[in-house]
């Protein structure tokens, strides 16, 4: 897949980690209707997973593209990935700007990242997430081929009420 017009993928610089920081935020606010998740008292939304990177196991993308105002570069998405020393990969969080969604920016991300660590990926997506269900199911398509992967439900461990979680697995 080519990039879309102006678009770059880099891995996340030690000085970066603040950027990926704040976007995670809007991943988690995006991602609040679909989980019922709510901002703590300091008002964030939890940023837990993001304490094991950068490591030797975990590494994370920012897709960069020039500003319409300024020129400069501007992230407008991050992809991270855990389980580079073990026997699977997996997407630990995946956010693309609304803005630029629909774009192509997202699926280029997405499979960039993917091309870049051979081996049997999982990607998690919510239940109820239906434009990330089709979204992952695509990607999944176009880079492990279409019978390269399955995809399996599981229920959210402590969350009975909820609707099971769906994973990708490649092959």
């Amino acid at each position: 897949m080519h990039a879309p017009a102006g678009v770059v993928v880099r891995a996340v610089r030690d000085d970066q980690w603040d950027v990926v920081g704040w976007l995670w935020q809007l991943f988690r606010h995006d991602l609040a209707v679909v989980v019922n998740g709510l901002p703590y008292a300091d008002g964030r939304y939890q940023a837990g997973p993001l304490a094991a990177f950068p490591s030797a196991d975990a590494v994370g993308y920012l897709a960069w593209r020039p500003h319409p105002k300024t020129g400069e570069d501007a992230p407008v998405g991050f992809a991270l990935v855990d389980g580079l020393q073990g026997e699977q990969r997996s997407v630990v969080g995946f956010w693309v700007s609304p803005v630029t969604r629909r774009s192509g920016i997202g699926r280029y991300l997405a499979t960039d990242v993917l091309q870049r660590h051979p081996g049997p990926w999982t990607i998690g997506f919510q239940h109820d997430n239906t434009s990330a269900g089709s979204f992952w199911r695509d990607v999944a398509q176009e880079v492990f081929g279409p019978d390269g992967w399955t995809e399996v439900e599981q229920p959210v461990p402590g969350l009975p009420d909820v609707p099971p979680d769906h994973f990708i697995r490649s092959r």
